[in-house]
Order: structure tokens, then sequence, then C-alpha cells
């Protein structure tokens, strides 16, 4: 995958991508509702195992300006024709938009598949991630364990 927003470009990761991804999941407060954080190892076996498999969960987030690998973006088949779309990204770059930019990145590119709905998982804690998805049209659809499941029909 190659897709570019504004300020990010979305592609396959590459091995040396592992320092600037560690710098994200390493992070606690990255990681708070997600998982306990990454060492290096763990890093470089997420890179992978989920983003230089043959069908690729995860991608890089570049920020195009400075051409460094600021999170991960989650793209992959969910149920069906179902795809579940969601970000992690360096905490240097919240509250710019960036996760947004993205989703609406996602739904572009996914009209232009046979996808017929975008899901976004989350705790229910998460509310940047809750807004984001309302923001872009995705409807509340139910919990499972903690996690609060949003769907867009595309």
């Amino acid at each position: 995958m190659e897709l570019f927003t504004k300020r990010c470009k979305i592609r396959n990761f590459r091995p040396e991508d592992t320092e600037n991804l560690y710098e994200v999941l390493s992070d606690a407060e990255v990681m708070k509702y997600i998982e306990p954080v990454f060492n290096m190892e763990k890093t470089a076996d997420f890179i992978k195992n989920a983003g230089l498999c043959g069908l690729p969960l995860v991608y890089a987030v570049e920020f195009s300006e400075t051409g460094k690998v600021i999170g991960h973006l989650i793209f992959h088949c969910y149920e069906k024709s179902d795809y579940e779309i969601g970000w992690v990204i360096n905490k240097k770059y919240w509250g710019m938009g960036i996760a947004d930019e993205l989703t609406k990145g996602l739904i572009e590119y996914s009209k232009s598949l046979d996808i017929e709905s975008l899901v976004i998982e989350c705790d229910e804690n998460q509310s940047a991630s809750k807004h984001i998805a309302l923001k872009n049209g995705f409807i509340y659809e139910g919990k499972t364990d903690n996690l609060e499941i949003y769907r867009l029909l595309l």
C-alpha cells in the first residue's frame, strides 16, 4: 500500500523502521489502552509478523515533512468484506489532527475497493478514538469485552 494524506504517507513497513516505531510503542502513555509497552525486540517482531507478512495487518505512518515513521496504521480484513482501521501515533504528534486525517484518507481509499464497511475497535476509555469515529460518521455498534465497536457503511 502507498497512500498519501495531506501530511502523511502510509506505506509498507521496512525493517529499518524499527527504531522509530519503538519510540512510539515503548511509550506508556501511547500504549495505555492498547497493551503493555514494547521493547526493541518485540517492536522488530511486530513489524516482521504484522507488517512484513503476505497480507499486512499494519502499515507505517511516515510524516512527509521529515520522512520519519511516527506510528502505524491498522488496515486489514475484519469480517468478510469489512475492514478494521486504527492508528497508533507518537504522542509528539497528538492534537494535530493526524488520526482524523488518516481516517479520512482510509475512508476514501476504501471506497475505491470492494469494502462494505470499516470498523474501529477501541477501549471504552479512549475518548479521542471515539471522537474521531463519530466525527467521521461511524456508528456505535456495541461492546465486546472492554472494546467498543464503531462501524461505517460505505
